[in-house]
């Protein structure tokens, strides 16, 4: 497979999987943190994380080599950062051009409203799974 290829489908993927965790991460923080009664568990989403959460597919396999041998603390540390950094920065380009960021934050420990430093053990937590993923999943794109 040529690597334009297994890099759109690790995009599409790494798009897939960070949507589907922020649908149902939004739907079990209604219960478990605003403790609302309602078990409809409806998580919420935005086109705009479609490509947001699919640059991890550039994003993350440079480091991922270059941090392997470190601490998985000292890694999703890294990650994490990397991650409020590319959310305040799209959130900022969203606003900029749409007039609006669509997760702006109201609420917690938040800058701008496009980042939560409240969130960052999440991001860590996170962003190892998605390094798992990663390279669970790069060898098996290299058929042809």
């Amino acid at each position: 497979m040529n690597d334009l290829k297994k890099n759109f489908i690790l995009f599409l993927v790494m798009g897939s999987v960070g949507i589907t965790t922020e649908i149902f991460f939004t739907a079990f923080y209604e219960i478990v943190i605003n403790h609302q009664n309602n078990f409809s568990l409806k998580g919420v989403s935005y086109a705009w994380m479609l490509p947001i959460y699919g640059l991890t597919a550039y994003a993350f396999p440079p480091f991922i080599q270059r941090l392997q041998k470190w601490n998985f603390l000292f890694r999703g540390f890294i990650f994490a950062s990397g991650i409020l950094m590319i959310e305040y920065i799209m959130g900022a380009i969203l606003k900029s051009l749409t007039g609006a960021c669509p997760w702006e934050y109201k609420e917690g420990w938040h800058l701008h409203g496009f980042i939560r430093f409240d969130y960052f053990p999440l991001w860590m937590i996170f962003s190892l799974i998605i390094e798992r993923i990663i390279i669970w999943l790069q060898p098996r794109l290299q058929w042809d």
